[in-house]
């Protein structure tokens, strides 16, 4: 079996079971990068780029590599449906190009005056200092400074009090299990209500361990994954002195951190992904 690289850290979870699927597949082929190349079209370094989770691969690729390989496709293609979907997400929230008119980056950095865009008023002159009035005059100027003040003074303690407010009601929400869902994401995201209680019930049956949430051999789970295939996960690294954190069955960065350390005791690929092979080195 190749002996990967690690994946890196910020790649979306559907992202990397379809990377992962297809590092399966190329190490099952026993095929070269070389020899892949010659049978798909696709070079060898854009085969570098797919596997080692860079690039995105295109839907042919993928096609390619299945039927090289002899795999079913369209599961495969399922699989590469939802990674592209969460590639597509990723590529359109990246910072946008500057807009036609703007100042350079560097410039608007040394630059504090701001600019006016169209449509808009242009900033109002800076108020002088606040001093006696003339006889006979009213000091228009200082007056109207003082009112800002009080009314920005009112502003802030308003919004403050807002913010307690909500912080209140998401506690007592979250009190009685009822918390507002904060992040919206394509891939398999974890609950934001508070997590079930597991509680591991390991037993040797035929030779192979299990913890009593599932049993599963060769589920893909990964960092952001959530239900009882990681719970027996959690059970079974604690149970191999791997401590994951709590047994809450949430795939956070503790059990990555420990599944990392049995591939890498069980001379496995490190990637913290939990596949066929980490499966094996769970229950064995």
């Amino acid at each position: 079996m190749s002996r990967w690289k690690g994946l890196p850290t910020e790649l979306d979870p559907s992202v990397r079971n379809l990377v992962v699927r297809l590092r399966r597949l190329k190490d099952h082929s026993g095929l070269s990068l070389r020899q892949l190349a010659a049978k798909t079209g696709y070079s060898s370094s854009s085969w570098e780029r797919y596997l080692g989770g860079r690039a995105l691969p295109p839907r042919d690729a993928v096609e390619a590599l299945a039927s090289v390989t002899g795999e079913e496709p369209t599961r495969l293609l399922a699989v590469w449906e939802v990674a592209a979907e969460a590639w597509s997400g990723r590529t359109a929230t990246a910072p946008a190009g500057p807009l036609a008119g703007a100042p350079p980056v560097g410039a608007r950095d040394q630059a504090p005056e701001s600019v006016a865009e169209p449509g808009r008023a242009e900033p109002l002159e800076p108020v002088e200092p606040i001093g006696p009035a003339a006889p006979g005059a009213e000091p228009t100027r200082g007056r109207a400074f003082h009112v800002a003040a009080v009314a920005g003074v009112v502003a802030l303690v308003l919004a403050a009090s807002a913010v307690g407010v909500l912080v209140g009601r998401a506690g007592a929400d979250r009190d009685h299990g009822a918390v507002a869902p904060l992040v919206s994401s394509a891939a398999p995201a974890v609950s934001q209500r508070s997590a079930p209680a597991y509680t591991c019930r390991v037993e040797r049956i035929d030779g192979l361990w299990y913890a009593g949430q599932s049993d599963t051999r060769d589920k893909i789970l990964a960092n952001g994954y959530a239900g009882p295939e990681v719970a027996e996960v959690q059970c079974l690294l604690e149970r191999a002195g791997y401590s994951p954190g709590d047994i809450d069955g949430i795939f956070g960065p503790l059990t990555e951190r420990a599944v990392k350390r049995l591939q890498k005791d069980a001379e496995l690929v490190v990637d913290g992904i939990v596949g066929p092979h980490t499966w094996g080195a769970l229950r064995g």
